[in-house]
């Protein structure tokens, strides 16, 4: 369904959104293919369209009870521990602020597309009463279960979902996500290898929304900047071999090959380099970014390049990050789960209630997607000027975010990562 139909849903008391959707788009787009790499998108201003909802001055007492599916297992589970340490530390500084709302989450499992986890975990959580899901961090899983969510009045908010196919899914305005969809990813990725020196390229491609649709953007950038793909193998969750896929990029012979995969780049990369393709012309994505010093025998992937997006993050934001977990090895995603439930409790302290139509209502508002809001950076003083009555723009530890009436952020940055000797990497742009 195209942007002007999802204009006429339930976000269409904030009407005249189309265009600023159609501008973030576009200011997207021309980003990634001017930089090829990783600055931050540069999108118009948003428009003040002037029908802003009113905020209700006064003091609050609300109870916002949220559920996480993020991965606890399965392909992703990687990804598992800073997104729910990002949650759990927005929740930890907005029960600390006193404001007159209090946070509580329950935290379940999303498991992956070879499992049912993800639809028993919603169902659990639904009838609990929660006013919002966070999760999951794959796209596919999130396609299983978001009719469910958002029939049931209940806000949808991936940290992580990348897939282009949910700016214009059906969600009675009730879909959400602070992580940008892979037609910038795939800008940027495809760019990235261009630049390196590469004219042809392979791919190996995990067949579900996120893999093809990132393997799509990618190519078209590829092929834009001159370049040629010769193989593009797919492979299904929960396949354990890859053969006929690895000789048939192997037989192209392209000078480059993009690992668009989650934890199967755990079999399939030791693979390639075993059949004598070279480890620095791999190339990872947000999926497989991971630190594979424990994995891979040293200097395995040493030169090989990836993307991820979201900011360098400041070293403050990792130590409470770290204040959660002290486990955690990787941030990937953390920054992008803090801000979904910071949003979600600013959109409920805005609405003053914790019914998901009505914290559906204010997320693009809070987010600044208004465009006439007070920037703000902390729970305490966001609730302080909600409960004056003045609008409010947040601007969280993933970057200004700014969520169109598509419920996708407007603003963001793909970080370009190397692999060391000891198959760690670390950002490089």
């Amino acid at each position: 369904m195209s942007v002007f139909a999802r204009a006429t849903g339930s976000r269409s008391a904030r009407a005249a959104w189309t265009g600023i959707a159609i501008a973030g788009v576009s200011a997207l787009l021309l980003t990634a293919c001017s930089t090829g790499g990783t600055t931050p998108e540069e999108s118009e201003e948003p428009a003040d369209t002037g029908d802003a909802l009113p905020i209700e001055a006064g003091e609050r007492d609300l109870t916002l009870k949220v559920g996480t599916i993020l991965p606890q297992s399965g392909t992703l589970a990687f990804l598992g521990p800073p997104e729910e340490a990002g949650v759990a530390l927005a929740a930890e500084e907005i029960n600390e602020a006193d404001a007159g709302i209090q946070v509580e989450v329950v935290y379940r499992d999303s498991g992956d597309t070879t499992t049912d986890i993800a639809t028993v975990s919603v169902t659990d959580l639904l009838s609990q009463d929660v006013s919002a899901i966070i999760g999951a961090a794959s796209s596919g899983v999130s396609f299983t279960v978001i009719d469910q969510i958002t029939s049931a009045g209940v806000v949808h908010f991936s940290p992580a979902n990348t897939s282009p196919d949910f700016t214009d899914y059906e969600d009675n305005g009730l879909y959400f996500r602070t992580a940008p969809s892979d037609l910038l990813q795939g800008e940027v990725l495809g760019n990235l290898i261009a630049e390196d020196g590469a004219s042809t390229l392979g791919l190996l491609v995990l067949n579900d929304p996120y893999g093809t649709g990132l393997a799509a953007a990618t190519s078209e950038a590829f092929e834009a900047a001159g370049g040629e793909v010769v193989a593009e193998e797919l492979f299904n969750t929960g396949d354990s071999n890859f053969d006929a896929q690895l000789s048939a990029i192997n037989a192209a012979n392209p000078d480059a090959v993009a690992v668009i995969t989650f934890d199967e780049a755990k079999v399939v990369v030791p693979a390639l380099v075993g059949a004598g393709y070279p480890g620095d012309q791999l190339y990872f994505v947000d999926g497989n970014l991971a630190d594979y010093s424990a994995d891979f025998a040293p200097g395995l992937v040493a030169g090989a390049k990836g993307t991820l997006p979201g900011p360098e993050l400041e070293a403050d934001f990792q130590d409470r990050l770290l204040g959660i977990d002290p486990a955690l090895d990787s941030f990937s995603y953390g920054p992008e789960s803090y801000d979904a439930l910071m949003l979600i409790a600013l959109a409920a302290y805005a609405a003053n209630s914790t019914a998901g139509e009505d914290i559906g209502a204010y997320l693009q508002q809070v987010s600044g997607g208004s465009g006439d809001g007070e920037t703000v950076t902390t729970f305490a003083d966001a609730a302080a000027l909600l409960a004056e009555g003045t609008q409010i723009d947040f601007d969280g530890a993933s970057g200004p975010i700014t969520l169109d009436e598509n419920g996708d952020p407007t603003e963001a940055t793909i970080g370009i990562y190397e692999y060391a000797d000891d198959n760690t990497y670390t950002r490089i742009g």
